[in-house]
């Protein structure tokens, strides 16, 4: 869930009376948006390293992602399976993936050249 808005009702619910059900206020209060990251172990079905901010950039997701890596350090291989949102497929994850796996190779500009040319060539280096 990209992002989750804090709200209040404005005034209390109805309660219920004879022949009628609990009426609930449509009004409400709005007291701004956070956002939440989580992952889920497939395994287990446990949520892991969950995050919860007022920003959802392309930074606070690699670090996201890099706490859940460091949740198991002996691990010789992760599978994430997301979206294509486009912190998914960022620039920052692409240099935390590259730092992570020891790869020294020349990533291009953002925008520009290589790797990090266009969302299409991030896709591909994912794959």
């Amino acid at each position: 869930m990209t992002g989750i808005q804090a709200t209040e009702r404005h005034e209390i619910d109805l309660p219920m009376r004879p022949g009628k059900v609990q009426k609930t206020e449509f009004e409400y209060i709005r007291h701004g948006t956070q956002t939440l990251i989580a992952n889920f172990d497939v395994a287990t079905g446990k949520i892991m390293e969950p995050t919860c901010g007022d920003t959802r950039t392309e930074e606070d997701f690699a670090q996201h992602i890099r706490r859940t890596i460091e949740t198991d350090p002996d691990a010789k291989k992760w599978n994430l399976i997301m979206d294509c949102l486009n912190t998914h497929q960022s620039e920052s994850l692409v240099r935390l993936v590259c730092e992570l796996e020891g790869l020294d190779i020349d990533l291009g500009v953002k925008g520009e050249s290589g790797i990090l040319q266009s969302m299409k060539t991030i896709r591909c280096f994912f794959e």
